[in-house]
């Protein structure tokens, strides 16, 4: 009996110190910044060097329409590129996950890879200069006499979108390719046999079994393109509109601490309530997405 307590008591140890690493990461870098924050957002400035408790900062939010139009449409911009983003990165991992075999689906899954190498800013860098108005599509579409004069195709919502998708596609594929991995052919087969077609194979079976990565991928995309910071401001100018913009104004040029925090735990809110109804939505528990991620 002493030698299994014993035996218990050092597995647990061992398993305290491979945790404490990834602990201490966890609480000094994510909780404590986190718990900093709320307690800026709850406070006001009164005087040099002097708070106050106060709702201040969130009243300003919903007081200015200018702070809360442009929460909602980074939400719903978030929104619609992750579901674009669904629909384009599905038939990419069904098409490695089910119909390649051996190099062809390496190779294509690093081809998806590749863009991924470099850093957001040169991708994003990148998009630029295939799209202003000197750019090479322009340029292309005056050549090809679509276009009379070469175009803007820089700020606009579309380009955002593109860009969003873009920056954030391999977290869409790599859930999805988890996902169809695991799925057996024999029951596609059994449903055709079976007179199924081919909508109704794809309903009733294939996403069922991919609801797990399907929901892990919508909820990475969504988080990512919330916010994201980077490709809004430089593929949307100056009128972006993007909520993160604001964050960044009122922490770097206002200063403003105290209003930054509350609406950076406002932006942590709204991800926060569509992580909850996704899951609800997708009928998957918090456990099976975290398996697929």
């Amino acid at each position: 009996m002493a030698s299994t307590a014993a035996k218990s008591w050092q597995g647990r140890l061992s398993l305290g110190l491979l945790l404490a690493p990834a602990l201490l990461w966890l609480g000094a870098l994510v909780i404590l910044p986190h718990v900093d924050l709320a307690v800026l957002s709850f406070r006001e400035r009164v005087g040099a060097r002097h708070y106050v408790a106060s709702l201040a900062q969130y009243r300003t939010f919903f007081a200015e329409p200018l702070y809360w139009h442009v929460f909602v449409r980074t939400a719903l911009m978030s929104i619609i590129a992750t579901l674009l983003t669904l629909a384009l990165a599905f038939p990419i991992a069904w098409v490695i996950a089910k119909v390649a075999r051996g190099r062809a689906s390496s190779l294509l899954f690093i081809l998806c890879l590749i863009p991924f190498w470099v850093s957001e800013t040169v991708r994003t860098l990148g998009w630029m200069i295939l799209l202003r108005e000197s750019g090479v599509l322009p340029a292309l579409l005056v050549k090809l006499g679509i276009t009379a004069v070469p175009v803007e195709l820089l700020y606009h919502d579309a380009t955002i979108l593109v860009g969003l998708i873009y920056t954030s596609l391999l977290f869409m594929v790599i859930p999805l390719i988890s996902s169809l991995e695991s799925l057996d052919n024999s029951l596609i087969e059994a449903a055709y046999d079976l007179g199924a077609g081919g909508f109704a194979v794809l309903r009733t079976i294939v996403v069922p079994h991919a609801a797990p990565g399907i929901t892990a991928g919508c909820i990475i995309v969504f988080m990512l393109t919330l916010g994201n910071y980077l490709t809004p401001t430089l593929l949307g100018g100056k009128n972006s509109q993007w909520f993160t913009e604001q964050i960044y104004t009122q922490f770097i040029t206002r200063f403003n601490w105290e209003q930054g925090a509350a609406f950076g735990f406002l932006l942590l809110a709204v991800s926060t309530t569509m992580v909850v109804i996704g899951l609800r939505l997708a009928g998957q528990s918090f456990g099976d997405v975290m398996r697929r991620t």
